[in-house]
């Protein structure tokens, strides 16, 4: 009878500490939670992604394949309850950085993840380095969760895929379409100063291209930065030499426009200068004529009287008069 007693008492010691004590938890300020009643997570009704503003950047075939239901998420805080037959899965969403070039599936590879390599337009294998910055999605925790089987892995592998397809067809603003325009800005048909030149357009297109990792596998894309594009050394040297080049075509060519461009302003103040001289010229002439209708309208001996008189001030000023005597 003791032995039944004891036997009773510690199974209902155990229901105790398994049931009740252990079921209280707590979800701390950096975590979200989501529970799963007999290994099905609790669900807001038939509510999916495609319903929430993430699934906007998801094109037409994208949305048939990632549609995933909205769960209930458990926010900071507690104690909470839950019953053996429930399960709580906490998940981190604070803001990670991560190395561009890691692999979490082969921590060897990409030069024990310090360096992505990728291949330009222009055939050349260059080394790209920078950061990631994601989070986990808490508006689509079921994407995370049970949707994928490594997310992270997914989304560094999207992240590389789209990185790679930019690097192999970049082409600079103002430079596609336009091959036979001399641009003394930059080198044309070297796709690694373009690269260079434009790091903040190609880490914007990264960030535009990602947007719809929250809705694909459930983790958010903040930013990503790439820091640096190095090429071989051998093409590093060439690559020196060329620009060196282009350097000198370039100021020979800013010194040969600024010369242009003074000629062309003296030119212009030389033509505005001989025509103010022709107008100075020209004015006493059209006021004399002007006074010579005014005079020939006076009546004739007025116009013979002022003949006269130009005449006289043309003998005081010859040195020498011939005129002609009748005889």
């Amino acid at each position: 009878m003791d032995v039944t007693v004891g036997i009773g008492l510690g199974f209902f010691a155990w229901l105790l500490v398994r049931c009740v004590l252990s079921g209280f938890y707590t979800v701390d300020q950096n975590q979200r939670a989501v529970k799963t009643v007999f290994g099905r997570a609790q669900r807001l009704g038939e509510l999916t992604t495609l319903d929430d503003p993430i699934a906007e950047s998801l094109t037409g075939d994208q949305r048939e394949r990632y549609v995933y239901p909205q769960v209930r998420v458990i926010p900071p805080g507690g104690p909470y309850f839950k019953w053996p037959w429930e399960r709580i899965y906490k998940v981190s969403v604070a803001t990670e950085t991560v190395n561009m070039a890691y692999d979490p599936q082969a921590p060897e590879a990409n030069r024990e993840g310090t360096m992505l390599e990728a291949v330009t337009k222009d055939q050349l294998n260059t080394g790209l380095t920078g950061q990631i910055r994601y989070q986990v999605s808490e508006r689509n925790l079921y994407a995370y969760l049970f949707g994928v089987t490594h997310p992270i892995a997914h989304v560094m592998g999207y992240f590389v895929s789209v990185l790679r397809e930019r690097i192999a067809t970049f082409e600079a603003p103002g430079v596609a379409g336009h091959e036979d325009a001399l641009d003394a800005t930059s080198v044309e048909g070297i796709s690694i100063n373009d690269l260079r030149k434009n790091l903040r357009d190609l880490n914007e297109h990264m960030d535009k291209e990602c947007q719809s990792a929250s809705a694909r596998y459930g983790m958010l894309l903040e930013a990503s930065l790439i820091t640096g594009i190095d090429p071989p050394a051998e093409v590093e040297s060439a690559l020196a030499a060329i620009n060196t080049a282009h350097n000198h075509v370039s100021s020979d060519i800013s010194l040969a426009t600024a010369a242009a461009d003074q000629r062309i302003v003296e030119s212009r103040r030389a033509v505005e200068i001989e025509t103010l001289k022709a107008e100075a010229e020209v004015e006493p002439l059209r006021r004399l004529a002007v006074q010579l209708t005014a005079l020939q309208a006076t009546g004739r001996p007025a116009m013979l009287a002022y003949v006269r008189n130009a005449k006289l001030a043309l003998f005081s000023n010859a040195r020498r008069v011939i005129t002609e005597v009748k005889s």
